[in-house]
C-alpha cells in the first residue's frame, strides 16, 4: 500500500529543509499568501535535490491574514490568479531541470473551492490550461475533486492528520471548537484510520467514509517534525511506502 505525505512550504516557518527529508510531495508558496521570488527557487531546488514532487500551492491575495481570509471574487479573476501562481512556480521547476508535478490551493481559496462548484471549476480550469498532465489535489469528496475530473484531470483526494471533521465530510472551520487537533496520540490514531480503513471519526460522532490519497502535514514548528517522524515510522511499521508516485 501506498501513501504520498505532503506538506506545504514556503511558509516561512523554517522547517523547510527537514521535512523535505520526512515527505514526498512539497507544496510550495507562490507569494500570494506567503513566499517570494528568492524561496519559491529555494524551496524548488531543495526539493528536487531530495527527490520529492514539486507541486504549486496557489491561494488568495491575502499576505495580511496568510490566505485565510474568505474572498468573493469573480470566477475569471481567480482563473487568472491561479494561472499566474502556477506559471511562476512551473517556470522556476523547469529552469532547475524538473517539471511541476501538482496543484494544491491554499487556506481559504482550498475550503471555499471545497464547497462552490463555480470556483472549483475556475481553478481546475487554469490547472488544466498550464498544463493538462498536473495533478489537483483537493479534500477528499469535494467539488474540487469533482470540478478536476470534470476537466479531465488526475486528481488525488487529501485528508489532514490535525484537523476535525463534520459529519458530511467538510473540515471544522478553524473559528470553531474542534477545528484543530492538539493531541498528537489523537491525530496519528485518525491518519492510520483515515488511510487503512478509509474513514474518520466526525466530532459529531458519527464515522465518515474517506479515500485518503495524500496526507498533509502542516510544516509549523519543531512539532511538525516530531509527528512527521512518527507518522514515517507508524507507516513503514504497518507495511505502507510513503511515494508521490
Amino acid at each position: 500500500m501506498k501513501i504520498d505525505l505532503n506538506a506545504d512550504l514556503g511558509e516561512g516557518c523554517g522547517n523547510d529543509a527537514a521535512l523535505l527529508k520526512l515527505v514526498s510531495s512539497a507544496n510550495i508558496a507562490c507569494g500570494f499568501h506567503a513566499g517570494d521570488a528568492g524561496t519559491m527557487l529555494t524551496c524548488v531546488r531543495e526539493a528536487l535535490r531530495n527527490g520529492v514532487a514539486v507541486g504549486a500551492h496557489p491561494s488568495f491575495p491575502d499576505r495580511e491574514n496568510f490566505g485565510r481570509t474568505a474572498m468573493q471574487l469573480p470566477p475569471e479573476t481567480v482563473y487568472a490568479q491561479v494561472l499566474y501562481q502556477i506559471g511562476a512556480l512551473a517556470a522556476m521547476v523547469h529552469a532547475e531541470g524538473g517539471k511541476l508535478q501538482h496543484v494544491k490551493p491554499h487556506g481559504m481559496l482550498y475550503n471555499q473551492a471545497a464547497n462552490d462548484a463555480q470556483l472549483a471549476d475556475a481553478i481546475a480550469s487554469a490547472v488544466h490550461d498550464v498544463d493538462p498532465d498536473l495533478i489537483l489535489i483537493g479534500l477528499a469528496g469535494s467539488e474540487l475533486i469533482r470540478a478536476g475530473k470534470n476537466w479531465g484531470l488526475l486528481t488525488r483526494q487529501e485528508v489532514f492528520a490535525d484537523r476535525g471533521y463534520h459529519s458530511d465530510g467538510r473540515l471544522v472551520p478553524r473559528n470553531e471548537p474542534g477545528a484543530l487537533i492538539d493531541d498528537d496520540n489523537v491525530a496519528l490514531a485518525q491518519t492510520l484510520e483515515m488511510v487503512l480503513a478509509g474513514r474518520v471519526k466526525s466530532i459529531e460522532g458519527e464515522y465518515v467514509s474517506v479515500q485518503a490519497q495524500t496526507v498533509c502535514l502542516h510544516g509549523d514548528g519543531e512539532h511538525a517534525l516530531l509527528f512527521a517522524r512518527r507518522l514515517n515510522a507508524a507507516f513503514t511499521q504497518r507495511g505502507v511506502i510513503i511515494s508521490a508516485r
